[in-house]
């Protein structure tokens, strides 16, 4: 079976109250429409044809890296509408899958299910038994249990309107039959809008059998139309992740405690404490400990890495036992070898630094290459920024630093030079001496502490 991939996302979401286009905010860290993208790649090789509406050159900007057929639907006149739009840009031979921009966790299995069970002459329908049906089209089934309609919401009866099993509108759809029904559709019901589902009674009249499955978790299925049912699939979506890791041998001192906004590769023996935020592309070697309040973000950690709390770590590779914090900040492109401490208000950027080294205390290092076992001192500060351009600081093995220091560069540190405490370099320092800049220290005697002027009182 041709599996050709349709996305409905032309709605504007005004009960999102946000000017941000629905399908933009983000589960996990990722826009909705981005979830429901990554699922069609895997279950199609075509691309999927994307139908927008609402804000789309912001849509457009948003995917741009994905490879799509773009369809405008100028007005927002129904599913049934929509689908018109997209019918030039389908091929007769193919089985149309239809998925909505904001179901952001239908999975691949379910959709496998759906293309696999349905046959070439049927209509496939993804339905869901939900304790709470409101807002959903419902299934009507005849005595026989075989679907006769669907009733829309705003359309249906008091006694359609207690039925519990309704429309995820998900459907497997022939393309030819498609083209065929499309056009017969009528607006007459109370939003005067061309419905999708009006395709049902149609297949029927022709003897088109409409085969139903279920999802294995009704979370699947779920719209999102609000900030509240946002909120649901992320606590959802965070529970399942976690879970997922905690069977792969992953240590969360509270499960609940924990976000995850990305794509996660994670260890064996590695515990996680409270509040830590994981987002993009991250990878936690075997034995890490990760404390509290801390964010990792696209960075790579080798085996047996310690982040202390309160620490942040952004585009940083991390080798095999550093230490990291508490209270640190690692910025993009910096490369920490192994056995590298970096403690409490250090902020590196850019940085590359070789086995064993360590900045301690209230440092900043941005723009430098540091050797082997190099100590910098508490408040070091690499000036890499003239106003204009940046430049680098070149720190050999062995060197000490001591507190207190300004290395402005471009400047190089010889290897086993140390630099006395205080210090501004302006100059390279050579190898194995000490180098140190410092104006003479003076003792004013009888000098005395200035004295506060005690005011008149104004009469």
């Amino acid at each position: 079976m041709s599996v050709q991939v349709v996305i409905l996302a032309a709605g504007q979401g005004k009960r999102m109250k946000s000017s941000l286009p629905k399908v933009l905010h983000c589960l996990a860290g990722i826009p909705l429409i981005e979830h429901v993208l990554k699922t069609a790649a895997r279950v199609s090789t075509k691309p999927p044809i994307l139908i927008y509406g609402h804000e789309g050159e912001r849509l457009q900007q948003a995917v741009a890296n994905y490879n799509l057929t773009w369809v405008e639907q100028a007005e927002q006149l129904g599913t049934g509408h929509a689908m018109l739009q997209a019918m030039p840009f389908v091929s007769s031979e193919d089985h149309v899958l239809i998925l909505c921009g904001d179901v952001p966790l239908i999975s691949e299995k379910t959709l496998q299910r759906l293309i696999e069970t349905t046959s070439k002459d049927q209509v496939g329908l993804i339905t869901a038994n939900l304790s709470q049906p409101f807002g959903y089209g419902r299934i009507i089934r005849d005595a026989q249990n075989r679907v006769t309609n669907i009733v829309e919401e705003k359309d249906a009866s008091e006694t359609e309107r207690a039925i519990k099993e309704i429309n995820t509108s998900i459907y497997l759809i022939p393309c030819g039959k498609l083209k065929a029904w499309l056009p017969k559709i009528k607006n007459h019901n109370g939003q005067q809008e061309y419905y999708l589902t009006d395709i049902i009674p149609l297949a029927l009249k022709e003897g088109v059998v409409i085969h139903t499955i279920q999802p294995e978790c009704e979370e699947e299925i779920l719209g999102v139309n609000d900030k509240i049912q946002l909120a649901n699939l992320e606590r959802f979506y965070q529970a399942k992740m976690v879970k997922s890791l905690m069977l792969q041998g992953v240590t969360f001192y509270d499960p609940a405690r924990v976000d995850i906004r990305g794509d996660i590769t994670i260890g064996r023996d590695v515990t996680i404490d409270v509040n830590v935020i994981l987002e993009g592309k991250v990878i936690i070697g075997d034995g890490c400990c990760i404390g509290p309040y801390c964010l990792l973000k696209n960075s790579t950690l080798g085996e047996e890495v310690e982040i202390k709390s309160h620490s942040i770590v952004d585009g940083a590779i991390i080798g095999t036992r550093s230490r990291i914090g508490p209270f640190a900040r690692l910025r993009p492109e910096t490369e920490l070898a192994e056995d590298v401490h970096i403690g409490n208000f250090v902020e590196v950027k850019k940085t590359k630094i070789a086995k064993g080294s360590k900045a301690n205390h209230l440092t900043y290092l941005g723009d430098c290459e540091i050797g082997q076992d190099v100590n910098v001192g508490a408040g070091v500060i690499t000036c890499n920024y003239d106003g204009v351009n940046k430049h680098k600081t070149f720190i050999a093995d062995d060197a000490f630093i001591g507190s207190g220091t300004q290395l402005v560069a471009p400047v190089g540190i010889g290897a086993g030079a140390t630099i006395g405490a205080g210090s501004t370099i302006t100059k390279d320092a050579p190898a194995h001496q000490l180098t140190l800049s410092r104006a003479p220290q003076q003792t004013v005697e009888n000098w005395q502490r200035p004295q506060k002027i005690k005011m008149k009182e104004n009469r």
